[in-house]
């Protein structure tokens, strides 16, 4: 019968290879005559020597909250890393990397502020915001600049020609407005 390698156990029960190593050279583990290890057998001596008191199962763990494991999924998932199940939890090694990653990230975005790259979102708006209304002012404007120039080349009526123009504008402003340009 064969059974596991000390790669193999140390993964199904959580523990570092090293680990393993140790407790096959104390005879803390159950081995076949190949030198594999029998699994089954393994477990059940090492619960009946192991203090319950000093396994991380017996420990108080604090409830982490769904968001956060979520947030740990997205990062990972985000960089092509491997995420954890839905409703399986997070291991350690995911939620530190996971860690490392967001690090990194904030740091180039603040790093990317400092270069001038990025800019406040509430500024650019509000500067977009008064561009735009400046050009609006501008157009709603510029029939009664242009109206007599106009009407003199045409020899048209000025008031007539404002109007006209002042229709035209105000038509082609409302075109302007309907489209909403999400930022």
């Amino acid at each position: 019968m064969q059974g596991m390698s000390e790669r193999q156990y140390a993964a199904r029960v959580g523990l570092s290879r090293g680990a393993i190593q140790k407790a096959k050279a104390t005879g803390r583990l159950v081995l076949h005559e190949d030198g594999s290890i029998d699994a089954e057998a393994s477990d059940r001596l090492r619960a009946e020597a192991t203090d319950p008191s000093k396994t991380r199962k017996a420990q108080k763990l604090k409830p982490v909250s769904e968001a956060a494991v979520s947030a740990v999924g997205d990062t990972l998932r985000e960089q092509g890393l491997t995420a954890p199940a839905p409703g399986g939890g997070t291991t350690f090694l995911q939620a530190k990397t996971a860690h490392e990653v967001l690090k990194a990230q904030e740091r180039r975005i603040r790093l990317q502020k400092l270069k001038g790259e990025l800019v406040d979102r509430a500024r650019a708006e509000t500067l977009v915001f008064r561009l735009a209304r400046e050009e609006r002012d501008a157009w709603v404007n510029w029939p009664a600049r242009v109206a007599a120039l106009m009407a003199a080349e045409l020899g048209a009526d000025t008031a007539a020609m404002q109007k006209v123009l002042e229709a035209h504008v105000r038509a082609h402003l409302e075109e302007l407005a309907q489209p909403r340009i999400a930022l």
